[in-house]
């Protein structure tokens, strides 16, 4: 188990089980029929008074990562988040927690969905990107979908005969638990697990497992679709299958010898010039002489100053020129003259803000907003309006440091696929490199050709 995994539930446990759990209305054995609500005012107060946080922004953010992992949720929305008013949020069920079952199936979501469609209640009807999942899931399943359609028909049955109180708040934290695993679009995932990619690639994302024996039972008791009833009394055969596969798997090589050898022996005689151990650097290495010459011109802002080995490792990659302070700032004035230097500033300002601490997140963010991509913005950049909107839909919700991602990473395409090969075509860095190699080729002739011995024309 991990370690934020451990301590949130130390933090929850020590919430439920002390009496201030009490004053909140949590039930000391969390049966589903005692659950009261608990309001996000009061969970922020608490968090400030047991748990040593002063900074009332800290306590949301704490309150807000425990939400994101499963541990409570909020009881009209989807969207994992705390906020400090009167909402009001449940604590989830322990066996639901991620520390206490593994990362489910796509067939148990194929199960989960499958029996929402069969429940004619307002509130359990599916929305639009579960909808999509269910038809992607459905043609990803095909050949088993008759042995879901039957699994989800044997759950419904069962709910049918449970109170209806009880049966409604199950229904929510089985539905909060699938928030976490299979988020609504445009919130944080938690889990790191793709929907569409893991249909389009037709497997099943991997299963992480708490303890050594094989979880067949989807949280709460039912039933996992991926197996039958038999693998439950004799799971040995099917454990033995599943290690076939994977030394199967082991044994075949996805990518040829031969390309990835090329690939390793073209990145090394790229970078040989640049590894001490292979070429010795000029000036000395400082580690060890007692020259920190070659450290200083690595560092060095001047341009008539920066060695020619750092303009050439600039033609590598977008990352080298970028990581490079002087290359930066080279890049950056060639794309003021190209009229696109919004574009770094905007992948710059973005970089800064993942940095920040969380109590001027909130303020960059919105300067980020209306600098670049507010209408009427100053330096608007070039994204389109899905991005645009996604980003907007966000800023309302809960601007976050990873507001801007998707549009982060389509600013970086374009830079890199455009705007650094014309960099690399362009006058300025071809001025720049061979100033840096004449600069390289005098200080070799300098070195070259010997002092000679003054003459003493006076005396004998």
């Amino acid at each position: 188990m991990s370690s934020p995994y451990l301590s949130y539930r130390q933090i929850l446990k020590f919430l439920i089980h002390i009496k201030i759990a009490y004053n909140l209305g949590v039930c000391h054995d969390l049966d589903p029929r005692s659950i009261e609500e608990v309001q996000g005012a009061d969970l922020i107060t608490w968090i400030m008074k047991n748990i040593d946080v002063d900074d009332q922004v800290e306590a949301v953010h704490v309150a807000t990562l425990m939400a994101s992992h499963g541990y409570f949720f909020p009881i009209d929305d989807h969207y994992l988040i705390v906020k400090n008013d009167n909402t009001y949020y449940r604590f989830q069920t322990p066996c639901f927690w991620p520390s206490r079952c593994g990362e489910p199936e796509n067939t148990d979501y194929a199960v989960y969905l499958c029996k929402r469609t069969m429940q004619n209640k307002q509130r359990l009807e599916l929305a639009d990107y579960e909808a999509e999942n269910l038809a992607r899931l459905q043609k990803m399943f095909s050949r088993k979908w008759e042995f879901i359609y039957m699994q989800a028909e044997a759950q419904a049955k069962v709910d049918k005969k449970r109170d209806k109180l009880e049966r409604k708040v199950l229904d929510s934290q089985e539905r909060a638990f699938w928030d976490v695993h299979r988020p609504v679009p445009g919130c944080v995932n938690t889990t790191e697990v793709d929907i569409k990619k893991a249909c389009r690639m037709n497997r099943h994302p991997k299963m992480t497992r708490v303890s050594s024996m094989p979880n067949y039972a989807v949280p709460g008791g039912r039933l996992s679709p991926s197996i039958s009833e038999s693998d439950l009394f004799n799971p040995c055969d099917n454990i033995r299958h599943d290690i076939s596969l994977l030394r199967k798997k082991l044994e075949k090589r996805r990518v040829k010898i031969s390309k990835v050898s090329e690939s390793y022996l073209a990145y090394y005689e790229q970078y040989a010039e640049y590894d001490a151990f292979i070429t010795a650097p000029d000036p000395s290495n400082p580690w060890i002489s007692d020259s920190t010459d070659f450290w200083e011109q690595e560092k060095t802002l001047n341009p008539r100053d920066i060695p020619q080995r750092r303009v050439k490792r600039w033609a590598f990659n977008i990352e080298e020129l970028l990581q490079d302070p002087a290359g930066k700032d080279q890049f950056s004035k060639f794309l003021d003259k190209e009229f696109s230097g919004e574009n770094l500033k905007f992948w710059l300002a973005c970089k800064e803000l993942k940095g920040l601490p969380i109590r001027e997140v909130h303020r960059k963010v919105h300067e980020i907003f209306t600098e670049f991509l507010a209408p009427g913005a100053h330096n608007p950049v070039n994204v389109d309006g899905t991005i645009t909107e996604l980003v907007r839909n966000r800023m309302e919700v809960n601007p976050t440091r990873y507001v801007f991602d998707e549009a982060q990473d389509h600013i970086f395409k374009l830079m890199k696929s455009d705007s650094y090969s014309r960099y690399l075509r362009s006058d300025q860095y071809k001025e720049f490199l061979s100033g840096t190699r004449k600069k390289l080729v005098r200080m070799k002739t300098r070195s070259i050709i010997p002092k000679l011995p003054s003459l003493n024309l006076g005396g004998q």
